[in-house]
């Protein structure tokens, strides 16, 4: 029993490295081709100050445009777009 779980869990590692290895395969590929896979989305920053009186003030900062990939995983310092879509919105603790 101990070895069809310790062959589910290497073909389980195995099948995200093979994704990760074909994902990174396609960002190079695109960036060979010159189909750029960069897109730049918006991104709102705001300051989250801490008081003493233990309460949190929110400030918000000037607007930012941020870099990402279209891939699944990270990939060349930049995170997936699928990801900065989901939060535009960046806390930034003082």
């Amino acid at each position: 029993m101990k070895r069809i779980f310790a062959r589910m869990f290497l073909a389980v590692i195995f099948a995200f490295a093979m994704l990760y290895v074909g994902d990174y395969l396609v960002i190079r590929c695109r960036i060979w081709k010159n189909w750029s896979p960069f897109t730049q989305v918006t991104v709102q920053p705001y300051y989250a100050i801490h008081q003493k009186n233990g309460k949190t003030e929110y400030d918000s900062a000037p607007m930012e445009i941020d870099t990402c990939i279209h891939a699944i995983f990270p990939h060349l310092g930049y995170s997936p777009c699928w990801y900065v879509r989901r939060h535009t919105e960046k806390s930034i603790d003082i």
